[in-house]
């Protein structure tokens, strides 16, 4: 990283409301190259985790999900926020496979993270790789959530995205984890 862009002071904040699943605040600071005061809005939330199931024949576990920002229904991987009873990614990740979906996994690893929207917001997104995926019962979902699952092949991940059948950002940077843990977990070719 350059040493040209430093941090800027923060010289004030104030909390300007809490809406259940975010809360937003208005923060000073103070320019490190002008001197001057400026005003920034900061989205405050909990970590999410996006989960990567994959079934032991390697189908990618994914869901149809109704999105209200983009009026849209989505294709997605399983993720969503950590509870305060969670302890780790890794568990709520376990945990929202399970609510959303009724599948479970025997090997769980984090291969990822990214900051959701680091302009405006303060929470990291947590990338949880699931192996051997097995539907063992029913979704647990809440009253918010109407879900579908079905199973594609990992090689059909590139299309969806291309024609935009997968358009989450956030589950693009997952698949895009998923395919550098796939570079690493495989031998280099030999030449």
């Amino acid at each position: 990283m350059s040493d040209l862009v430093k941090p800027w002071e923060k010289i004030g904040s104030k909390s300007l409301g809490n809406f259940r699943i975010f809360s937003v605040r208005s923060d000073l600071k103070i320019s490190p190259r002008t001197g001057k005061e400026h005003d920034f809005y900061v989205i405050e939330t909990v970590n999410w985790v996006n989960v990567l199931p994959l079934t032991s024949d390697n189908k990618l576990v994914v869901i149809e999900q109704y999105r209200h920002g983009s009026n849209t229904v989505e294709l997605e991987i399983p993720g969503g926020m950590m509870d305060l009873e969670d302890t780790s990614p890794l568990q709520a990740g376990l945990r929202e496979l399970r609510e959303e979906t009724g599948y479970e996994g025997t090997e769980a690893e984090i291969i990822g993270q990214v900051y959701a929207n680091p302009a405006i917001m303060t929470n990291i997104c947590y990338t949880v790789l699931v192996r051997n995926c097995e539907l063992k019962h029913s979704p647990e979902l809440d009253h918010g959530e109407d879900v579908a699952t079905r199973l594609i092949e990992l090689d059909e991940i590139p299309n969806l995205v291309r024609q935009n059948k997968i358009g989450h950002a956030l589950v693009v940077a997952a698949l895009y984890h998923l395919e550098l843990w796939k570079q690493k977990a495989l031998p280099a070719p030999h030449s």
